[in-house]
């Protein structure tokens, strides 16, 4: 398919995904937002073992495009509420439920609900240029797309709540020593490195990957005994797997594992 706000590309298993309005910074609009509904089917195939996400131009993305006036994909408008529990929250959901790692490149800009996306990867790595902006209170809003849920966990309550109320720049650099990312790059590797990343991933055990996303996820809810008992079933579905009977044999064969993610 052809789309007008995003870039699909899928290559050695790797799907990325390039939000593509970069007259407008990436930000979100309602045609993007039914777009990016249209390809979930598509990052949830067998064909997909990783995900990449990034931005076209110089941002990942601004947040939401208040200028967009335009209606819903279905000719109905919304409040913003309405946006937020039809477009945005499952977006956010759908990511942290996918079955495979999801990687973000932050390439500039991470403003408002973008940020919220990019946070809502599994590894996010930034251009040491990028930076990352709570801009709700800007504008008299509160964070949402998921940022009052991962950035306390991400840095801490007292760092969360002054990137929330505050709203100043938040430079790649200082976003990876606070824990925010995982790792920086300058600014021409951010890309070549990224996409390495994703393929390694590709061509890892990602049966075991989706187990331990789910663990991960479920942690945060839960107290030891409970995260424990996760654990035991989790490892018990990871050791059956064929990836792992490959693991153990190319680690006793000395030699590099061929996963199928089966």
């Amino acid at each position: 398919m052809v789309y007008q706000t995003i870039l699909l590309d899928i290559s050695d298993g790797v799907a990325t995904l390039t939000l593509n309005r970069p007259d407008k910074l990436n930000s979100f609009s309602n045609e993007m937002h039914g777009e990016l509904r249209a390809i979930m089917p598509i990052l949830e195939s067998d064909d997909v073992r990783s995900v990449l996400i990034t931005g076209a131009g110089r941002a990942f993305g601004a947040g939401a495009d208040l200028s967009d006036d335009s209606p819903n994909p279905d000719g109905t408008t919304s409040s913003t509420g309405d946006k937020l529990e039809k477009q945005y929250n499952p977006l956010i959901l759908f990511m942290r439920n996918l079955d495979k790692p999801v990687i973000c490149a932050v390439n500039g800009l991470a403003a408002g609900a973008s940020m919220s996306l990019a946070l809502a990867g599994d590894i996010v790595l930034a251009a040491k240029s990028a930076y990352f902006l709570q801009a709700f209170c800007h504008i008299g809003l509160v964070p949402d797309a998921g940022s009052t849920y991962f950035l306390p966990r991400l840095v801490g309550p007292g760092k969360a709540m002054g990137m929330a109320m505050l709203g100043d720049k938040i430079p790649a650099e200082e976003a990876e020593a606070m824990g925010l990312i995982w790792k920086t790059y300058p600014d021409n590797e951010l890309m070549p490195e990224a996409l390495a990343l994703a393929r390694k991933m590709a061509a890892g055990p990602t049966t075991g990957y989706a187990l331990i996303k789910k663990a991960m996820n479920a942690s945060l809810g839960n107290d030891l005994p409970a995260q424990l008992a996760i654990e035991k079933d989790y490892q018990q579905q990871a050791g059956q797997t064929d990836d792992f009977k490959e693991g153990v044999t190319a680690f006793m064969e000395k030699r590099a594992a061929n996963f199928t993610g089966k």
